[in-house]
């Protein structure tokens, strides 16, 4: 998973512009999937069916309605976003100097000083109009980029092209550092987790459930691809996987997520409440399986939850999440037992019997 997470984080792809990380992706899933299909959005939505005539796991509790379940399985959309953040370049001055707005969360207090991959091959650095209090919060409106030009006519960057943060995946032990960790580790999460729920189909241990793994597009700057994604599904369950912040570093904001404690079952945040029978679905599974978890209630931001929650009629909806450190930074950092721990929780929960 390490090797595929480097290639994920290192691949440009700001909102709207998905197409190389899909390919990816797409080289991934692909012989693992029963269907593969491309949306409108640009959503990547592959389908994993039951195995036909392979026998699902039962729970051991005795149930009067086994029959139905098993007749009916549930259809569940597992979603994580493609997109990471990014600018848009917005003005060329006379001098070359381009400026910039954000596309999606790009705080000033991480870009200065930054370099930027422009999708047109073209690097950038940084900079800001002038420094009369280093210790103050800096706008991204007085910041400029430094493409090496000398007047607007040798600028080879254009009004309305789009770039990324250009940093390199770098491993310090377990903690894995990049770029756009969120949300390449719930990305990378859900092939593996696709991958190890082939490897149990071809051993005839199916999961009995009908899955849509949907990397989605467009969720930095609004959760746009998962909410036309969830309504042409229709799904029954919705889990989004995504990273959250975390409260364990210096005067961090008091929330209860760590680092290397497992993945975060989500009760809240802004933007959703978790449905209680996932949120107990996914707690059960992890203390049967001893599998370590953490309770998240997360004060800023939200998932690709909250637009499958409210999609047609409404579902039901939880989240599983990936604890991180410094998110929406260029050096956003994991831990690698939370991804594989990730990865068994879902395994877990998925090649079971939804007994509600």
């Amino acid at each position: 998973m390490k090797q595929l997470l480097k290639t994920l984080t290192e691949t440009f792809g700001p909102s709207g512009y998905e197409d190389a990380v899909r390919k990816v992706i797409l080289k991934e899933v692909k012989p693992l999937a029963d269907e593969v299909r491309v949306d409108a959005l640009g959503n990547l939505i592959v389908r994993k069916k039951p195995a036909a005539g392979a026998k699902p796991a039962l729970p051991k509790e005795p149930r009067d309605d086994v029959s139905k379940v098993e007749a009916n399985p549930k259809r569940i959309m597992l979603a994580a976003h493609m997109d990471e953040i990014g600018i848009i370049a917005s003005h060329i001055d006379k001098k070359g100097f381009v400026r910039f707005t954000n596309v999606g969360g790009t705080f000033g207090r991480y870009t200065l000083g930054a370099r930027v991959h422009f999708m047109n091959g073209v690097t950038g650095v940084v900079g800001y109009d002038h420094l009369e209090q280093v210790d103050n919060a800096l706008p991204i409106n007085k910041m400029y980029i430094d493409v090496g030009a000398s007047s607007k006519e040798d600028c080879p960057v254009k009004v309305g092209d789009f770039a990324a943060f250009e940093r390199s995946y770098l491993e310090m032990g377990n903690r894995l550092v990049a770029k756009s960790m969120d949300d390449r580790t719930g990305v990378a999460v859900l092939i593996e987790t696709l991958r190890g729920i082939t490897l149990r189909q071809a051993q005839g241990r199916s999961t009995p459930n009908d899955l849509y793994f949907v990397f989605t597009t467009q969720a930095e700057v609004g959760l746009r691809g998962a909410g036309a994604a969830a309504y042409g599904i229709e799904p029954e369950i919705g889990i989004a996987v995504d990273v959250t912040a975390t409260g364990d570093t210096p005067a961090s904001m008091k929330m209860a997520m760590e680092l290397g404690k497992g993945p975060c079952v989500k009760f809240r945040d802004p933007g959703m409440l978790s449905d209680p029978r996932i949120v107990d679905w996914m707690i059960k599974t992890a203390e049967k399986a001893k599998i370590p978890y953490q309770r998240e209630v997360l004060l800023v931001g939200s998932t690709d939850g909250r637009e499958i929650q409210i999609s047609r009629a409404g579902v039901m909806t939880g989240a599983l999440s990936i604890p991180c450190r410094y998110v929406h930074s260029a050096s956003e950092m994991v831990d690698y037992n939370d991804l594989k721990n990730s990865v068994k929780l879902l395994m877990g929960m998925l090649s079971k019997v939804v007994s509600f």
